[in-house]
């Protein structure tokens, strides 16, 4: 046995989570010798300690709960409509060649543009409200679902479309039973994508304007409040936010694909 392949199959043997904790462990402890070395009052660069008391305390206190409430409102609308209205037309473009060359420049213009500069117009045009972070949040998850829809639909075996053919089966259950399943491994990779784009979306929303959210708390942290250590405590629930997320579009992709 190699010594690379001794390697990797020690790494299997090391359980996701334990990996997972001692790679945040390291973080956490390159973090504590920086501030160490470099002498950083909190007001810069707090330490992970002062950082993890307030992370505490302010979801004891209720300062961080109403507005990750907000954003995980955002999230769930925009990612839910951007996703549904995505494989829609990832499907309509691999199956409608005319529509992909009148359809795709238009749609890769769309994403070219960055987020951050349609974000005040959507705002002037769908108000401050959540509408307006919705909206961006749908538009970002869609052009990596819609992309990875229709490849997976070009995917699927041509045999198994035209025995599906042979067998006289309607064009509903030709897409029911066999074109979406075979493309659930894609579309779910678009997902996986989607779902980390869609907090994004919701705090580059909150940042232009809104009355709540954890991009608001980060403006007022580093603003009006200028407390530094609840700016990293929110950054942390961000970054949590996301991770539980993306982990449940893992776990629907494992129970309707199966594990891998």
């Amino acid at each position: 046995m190699t010594l690379a392949t001794a390697a990797r199959s020690s790494a299997r043997r090391v359980p996701a989570w334990l990996a997972a904790a001692l790679a945040f462990g390291g973080f956490v402890l390159a973090w504590k010798a920086l501030v160490v070395a470099a002498g950083y009052p909190p007001y810069i660069l707090p330490s992970p300690e002062l950082v993890g008391a307030r992370f505490v305390t302010a979801w004891a206190e209720g300062t961080i709960a109403p507005h990750a409430l907000r954003t995980l409102v955002e999230i769930g609308l925009g990612f839910g409509i951007g996703a549904t209205l995505a494989v829609v037309v990832g499907y309509a473009l691999a199956r409608l060649p005319l529509a992909e060359r009148l359809l795709s420049p238009y749609l890769v213009a769309a994403q070219a543009m960055p987020i951050l500069a349609l974000a005040p117009l959507l705002a002037l045009w769908f108000g401050p409200g959540i509408t307006s972070k919705v909206v961006i949040c749908a538009l970002i998850v869609f052009f990596p679902v819609a992309i990875a829809t229709m490849v997976g639909i070009r995917a699927v075996d041509r045999g198994l479309l035209e025995l599906a053919a042979s067998f006289r089966a309607t064009r509903w259950q030709v897409v029911r039973t066999l074109e979406i399943p075979a493309a659930l491994p894609s579309i779910f990779g678009g997902l996986r994508v989607g779902v980390t784009l869609a907090v994004v979306g919701a705090l580059v929303g909150e940042w232009v304007g809104t009355d709540r959210g954890l991009g608001l708390l980060i403006n007022l942290a580093r603003g009006s409040l200028f407390d530094i250590p609840l700016l990293f405590a929110t950054l942390l629930t961000i970054a949590l936010l996301g991770v539980v997320l993306y982990g449940l579009v893992v776990l629907v992709e494992r129970t309707l694909v199966g594990a891998r």
